[in-house]
């Protein structure tokens, strides 16, 4: 920064660069009402610069949003708190409940933002080049696929279970409660979670579909 800080920013921000005013300005306005229509006058404005002030730190509006959508994921997940999994701690089904409940929220709160988005895919590729925040860098999928292989490994789950497919089908319904809803034209919100679905969803997961003879113990 130089010795004269920018107007916005002498308001007691402490060390924050103009770059991250920025892109804290227009993460609140994601967090508040989506990135669909989200103009460069509005974070300007939410900012309190000039409009012309953004393309003095970025290459452009597409890079300004890919970075504040990255700030509101880590976010939203940071809001969520830790997740369960310790292996060995609790029990198994405990912690998938609380993994999938939490896992569900995550999905409800960031996948609107995204869908305002779909027409604008220069900010999701470069969304998609930024590290992944979630779950220390690793992601939900494998970040839970880790856990039933530490718990698989301590004999709390079958020797044969698929740590990976189970991992798979766990976040799979994760997205498809949410994105269907947005990409057939539903508001720029999650809907609701329907009664009983994350118990059905514990349930397939821990006992499978096959007959109760050719269930693993």
């Amino acid at each position: 920064m130089s010795p004269r800080r920018a107007a916005a920013l002498r308001d007691g921000e402490g060390d924050q660069s103009l770059r991250e005013h920025l892109i804290a300005a227009a993460e609140r306005l994601i967090a508040r009402r989506g990135t669909a229509g989200l103009t460069v006058r509005d974070i300007a404005r939410e900012a309190r610069v000039a409009d012309g002030v953004l393309y003095n730190h970025f290459e452009g509006k597409e890079e300004l949003l890919a970075l504040a959508l990255h700030a509101h994921v880590r976010t939203v997940e940071r809001a969520l708190g830790e997740r369960p999994t310790s292996a060995g701690s609790g029990t198994v089904e405990d912690n998938l409940r609380a993994y999938i409940t939490q896992g569900l929220a995550l999905h409800a709160a960031i996948l609107p933002s995204f869908a305002g988005l779909l027409g604008r895919p220069e900010v999701l590729v470069r969304f998609a080049n930024l590290p992944d925040l979630v779950a220390g860098g690793r992601g939900l999928r494998e970040d839970l696929a880790a856990y039933l292989r530490a718990e698989r490994d301590l004999g709390r789950l079958a020797p044969d279970a698929n740590a990976e497919a189970a991992a798979t089908m766990i976040i799979g319904a994760c997205h498809e409660l949410v994105l269907p809803h947005l990409l057939g034209g539903g508001a720029a919100t999650a809907p609701e979670i329907p009664p009983g679905f994350v118990e059905d969803l514990l349930a397939t997961v821990l006992n499978g579909i096959g007959p109760d003879s050719d269930r693993k113990s």
